[in-house]
């Protein structure tokens, strides 16, 4: 038997053994259609020989962009079986986003998901000389659509079939061909001080984290999830891709995005990945309700909650519990914590993770205290997106686990975190000088983050290294740490602190339109829009209270003193936040600065000049002015 080294191989592996369990599912107009591993494997095989016949090459790199789709994962998992690269792209980019990823990584096929999608390359096709072949999952409206380089997916998978019948042993000979130092796939990172790097991951990395993700979680066959997440992001790759082929286990692809949380109660998964924006919002959507609920209700929601909190506490200190909260805490089990994971869809979960940034303590501590073993985990698109992982017994919010097996971490100058082993990728695409410059000649990847190991030997990340300053008086200052403080309010979206070398800290905050427009209206608050909204003196009260009671949990000296809201969310498409939602520091920077100087300048307005931009490239500029306000003792208004 060949050793499976390779992701193909593990695709040939699964289908011999795991053949008629189910591999992957897709809701589609509201009904589960499910593969077996079989049928996944006859797909891909299809598919790849149809790509063959139509001219793929080996090294050459095949684009995914869409929602999650079986047909995209499949397209991912053909290309790597013909030795050809997979490149997947955020689906909400905008032009030129695009053509920038597709430019640098010289892609040759693109398979797409929709009409939508396929409008976006057909306003491109001019800038990519190197694509030739677009496939388009959907038919949907595409009846009119007449190029000789545009093909349905059932034409080229029908391609290969007849391709097939003239070269019978084509698709085992170019898994054969396949090694493990060979590129498996190409993540682009997220940007956040400048264009994207394509990190090349090979096939040994893919299968190296995907075995330490098996153990370090206990994951098996029997498991499922719900991919959902974007198939850009390494997390994905590493949750649905290489652990789906490494396990054997079953992910399950929403209807659309919109119905991810109606998907997700109704399948049930055994586990979970989120970013902490999926949380934070979940979280909201609690506390929204509660707030909309009978005196009685809310009551009760606030008492049990506030009693899984104190005892979440005890259990993370090692104390024992009253016996008047181990009662109170049972009680709650059957009056509100279970209720409250069965609307979420986590009945069934074992363990749910959170990664891509830090998550704020008071959202972590809350999802442990009613039953969900949620978990921190930690990496980055550079180490195939796996460092550490939490423990089940040793879950906490102020740290990111213990390093994975095959995984070494020590910290370098100036507290910088440096890691070491199987997971490190080959290096950036076309950019020999920045690999260099992030893995030294002893082979440890600098990730830029600080942190250290604390006793226990948990990784604990403070913040980006390079945003990690101090205030005028010396004292430290990381601003991550202070938002994440401010996320957990319902009210609060975004929100960017300010303090390097500054006297006191002061804040721009973006309002979650959704639960501030409720609250205005249920109080009868006449409002237009976001910008409208967000400059009602009710709202800002509103916000000052909330940051009040942030501050109530910071030191004297680093609480916030400033702030103003902005008059609408920072945006990707606006280059102030990755698609991963992590803020560009630099460019946020650079971009308010007339603000920033008026925050630290005692004024009480500043011109606020908010440039929008538009799916193709178009943009837009709107001037106004917004106060800025003091936390201090809250107006009467509130």
């Amino acid at each position: 038997m060949a050793e499976l080294t390779t992701l193909p191989r593990l695709l040939q592996r699964n289908a011999r053994d795991l053949g008629a369990r189910p591999a992957i599912r897709e809701k589609d107009r509201g009904i589960w259609q499910t593969w077996t591993w079989r049928q996944y494997h006859d797909q891909v095989r299809d598919l790849a020989l149809g790509l063959a016949a139509l001219g793929f090459q080996r090294g050459e790199r095949l684009s995914v962009i869409g929602d999650n789709r079986p047909r995209l994962y499949w397209a991912q998992v053909a290309a790597q079986c013909l030795g050809g690269v997979p490149v997947p792209v955020y689906q909400d980019s905008i032009a030129r986003e695009l053509a920038y990823v597709w430019k640098h990584a010289e892609v040759s096929v693109i398979v797409a998901e929709d009409q939508e999608q396929v409008d976006k390359i057909l306003a491109l096709r001019a800038e990519l000389p190197g694509l030739r072949l677009v496939v388009y999952d959907d038919p949907r409206g595409m009846t009119s659509y007449r190029h000789e380089w545009l093909k349905s997916y059932e034409v080229v998978q029908e391609t290969g079939r007849k391709f097939a019948a003239d070269h019978p042993s084509y698709f085992e000979t170019e898994i054969e061909k396949v090694r493990p130092e060979d590129v498996a796939i190409i993540s682009y990172t997220s940007g956040t001080t400048g264009n994207p790097k394509g990190a090349m991951i090979t096939h040994a990395n893919a299968i190296a984290v995907a075995d330490s993700f098996r153990l370090a979680s206990s994951l098996t066959a029997d498991d499922t999830a719900l991919a959902y997440l974007p198939m850009a992001w390494a997390g994905d790759s590493v949750y649905t891709l290489f652990a789906g082929l490494s396990v054997g286990f079953c992910a399950n692809c929403p209807e659309s995005p919109e119905t991810v949380q109606r998907d997700l109660r109704e399948l049930g998964p055994t586990t979970l990945l989120a970013p902490p924006r999926i949380w934070e919002n979940m979280l909201t959507a609690l506390q929204v309700r509660a707030s909309d609920a009978t005196p009685i209700k809310r009551r009760t929601f606030e008492y049990f909650r506030s009693a899984a909190e104190r005892a979440e506490i005890l259990r993370v200190e090692g104390k024992r519990l009253p016996v008047g909260l181990r009662l109170a805490t049972a009680l709650g089990e059957v009056f509100v914590y279970r209720p409250v994971r069965d609307q979420l869809g986590l009945r069934q979960t074992r363990w749910v993770l959170t990664g891509g940034a830090p998550l704020g303590p008071d959202t972590f501590r809350f999802f442990r205290s009613i039953g969900v073993n949620l978990k921190q985990v930690y990496g980055s698109t550079e180490t195939t997106g796996l460092v550490s992982l939490q423990p089940d017994a040793e879950a906490n919010p102020s740290t990111a686990g213990r390093p994975v097996s095959g995984i070494e971490v020590k910290i370098g100058d100036r507290g910088e975190v440096l890691v070491r082993g199987a997971a490190v990728f080959k290096g950036y695409l076309k950019n020999e000088e920045a690999t260099r410059e992030v893995i030294d000649p002893d082979g440890w990847f600098h990730t830029g983050d600080a942190g250290f190991v604390d006793p226990q030997g948990h990784l604990v990340i403070i913040d980006r290294a390079k945003d990690v300053g101090a205030l005028a008086d010396g004292t430290p200052f990381a601003p991550q740490f202070i938002e994440n403080k401010l996320k957990f309010s319902p009210y609060i979206r975004e929100a960017v602190s300010f303090g390097h070398e500054k006297p006191f800290v002061s804040a721009m905050i973006a309002i979650d339109p959704g639960t501030v427009g409720n609250w205005a209206e249920r109080r009868g608050l006449p409002y237009t829009s976001y910008m409208d909204l967000s400059q009602k003196p009710e709202v800002r009260d509103l916000i000052r209270e909330e940051i009040r009671r942030g501050n109530e949990t910071l030191p004297e000296s680093t609480k916030i003193r400033r702030f103003l809201l902005l008059t609408k969310d920072l945006d990707a498409d606006d280059a102030e936040i990755t698609r991963t939602r992590k803020v560009r520091r630099r460019y946020v920077a650079d971009k308010y600065s007339a603000v920033i100087d008026a925050l630290y300048g005692g004024l009480d307005e500043a011109v606020l000049s908010t440039a929008i931009t538009y799916e193709d490239g178009r943009q837009a500029t709107i001037q106004s002015r917004v106060s800025i306000e003091d936390v201090g003792e809250v107006a009467a208004r509130v």
